[in-house]
């Protein structure tokens, strides 16, 4: 009979954690700005001529004021 603790251990053996947290970071901070005190602002992400527009989000929408009706979307 195995023990709690015996158990355990082959609970953990059934997962493999291969994150690569820096990497994960920088994605996830790829469409947003940050405004300090470890807050983010999620910018613009209308694409010209691979140069991404960054200007602050409209309201809850994924672009700016200026791109909002933009059908390069």
């Amino acid at each position: 009979m195995k023990t709690r603790s015996q158990s355990k251990q082959q609970k953990q053996q059934l997962y493999e954690n291969n994150i690569n947290f820096d990497d994960a970071s920088a994605a996830w901070r790829l469409n947003k700005k940050s405004i300090g005190n470890g807050q983010y602002k999620y910018i613009c992400t209308s694409n010209k001529n691979g140069i991404v527009c960054g200007k602050n989000c409209y309201k809850e929408l994924s672009y700016c004021w200026q791109h909002r009706n933009d059908d390069s979307k």
